[in-house]
């Protein structure tokens, strides 16, 4: 080996003890969950299922000041079921730069952060609505795989903000958004954010949703707006929302919210309400929730159009 390239393995080994994490903590959680639910237009009757995960994350301050951390997800038929590893991710920053994610797998965007109706998708609980890409589910822009996220520094108290970018590869261009929020009052919670979607090849689509919640006491209403505007003007999609819950205790909340959607073309909106109640103890959380959907498919004559849903579950965090 010749000197010139020593003193080049040399430097570089000095910038990587430069740059050399402190020692950092590892932690483990995990959740449970058994649950027993039954949709009236399924012939199959009740229907069983649990949940399990474990996460695991680390962080450690490195020399220079950067906070870098670390999670993993393990969990039992996760993504196409083939292994054991799920959502997965690496972050570095720094209160005075923010931070910078990078979502390997189960990432969502800037949008998909927020787009979660204010009634909590009550539509997502196989009430026969479409949840595919284009479906008459709530659809948002990009998210999934590598995706980068960056979260600005606080710049006043209550606004934070977002940025994600979902880069190009085979078959398609790349994606970004972005979301605002501010929390400044006490009591409420203010969110926007707007992004692009260009996972499919040969399509423009646009999504921007807002979200305001205001909590006075025990009680926290809520309402949110979801516009989906596609390059097919049939696939356009407006989705509204509204919420009201109560905190009888610590331990007892109920809530109720509303959910309609509406599509272009379509002869009839699909329209969705449910009532939920849950009581916490510790780590243990039992709740109950029924649904009520009309008009699944957007028609309002078809033959088992309607869906009724209850769900009972006992969930366990440790």
């Amino acid at each position: 080996m010749n000197k010139l390239k020593k003193i080049g393995l040399t430097a570089l080994a000095s910038s990587l003890v430069a740059t050399s994490i402190n020692a950092g903590e590892l932690s483990v959680s995990g959740s449970a969950s058994i649950d027993v639910a039954q949709r009236s237009q399924l012939a199959t009757g009740k229907n069983w299922s649990m949940g399990n995960s474990v996460n695991f994350s680390g962080s450690g301050e490195m020399d220079n000041g950067l906070n870098v951390s670390v999670s993993f997800e393990l969990d039992q038929g996760a993504g196409d079921g083939t292994g054991p590893f799920d959502n997965h991710s690496l972050t570095i920053g720094s209160d005075s730069l923010g931070s910078l994610t990078f979502a390997g797998h189960g990432g969502s965007t800037a949008v998909g952060m927020v787009d979660t109706t204010a009634a909590g998708d009550l539509w997502d609980n196989t009430l026969g609505i479409n949840t595919a890409a284009g479906g008459d589910g709530v659809q948002s822009a990009a998210g999934g795989n590598d995706i980068m996220i960056y979260t600005l520094p606080s710049i006043a108290d209550g606004f934070g903000a977002q940025l994600s970018y979902t880069p190009q590869t085979t078959g398609h261009e790349s994606s970004s958004a972005f979301n605002l929020s501010y929390t400044g009052i006490d009591g409420l919670a203010v969110h926007y954010a707007q992004g692009n979607d260009n996972n499919t090849a040969n399509t423009d689509i646009d999504v921007a949703t807002y979200k305001i919640s205001y909590a006075y006491g025990p009680v926290t209403a809520g309402y949110s707006y979801l516009d989906y505007d596609h390059k097919t003007s049939t696939k356009d999609q407006e989705v509204t929302s509204y919420s009201l819950s109560y905190t009888v205790s610590e331990n007892i909340s109920v809530s109720y919210g509303m959910e309609t959607f509406e599509r272009p073309g379509k002869t009839a909106d699909i329209d969705v309400d449910g009532f939920s109640a849950s009581y916490t103890s510790g780590g243990m959380t039992l709740s109950g929730t029924v649904i009520n959907a009309d008009n699944v498919d957007h028609s309002a004559t078809a033959i088992n159009n309607d869906n009724e849903f209850w769900k009972l579950a006992a969930s366990f965090a440790f």
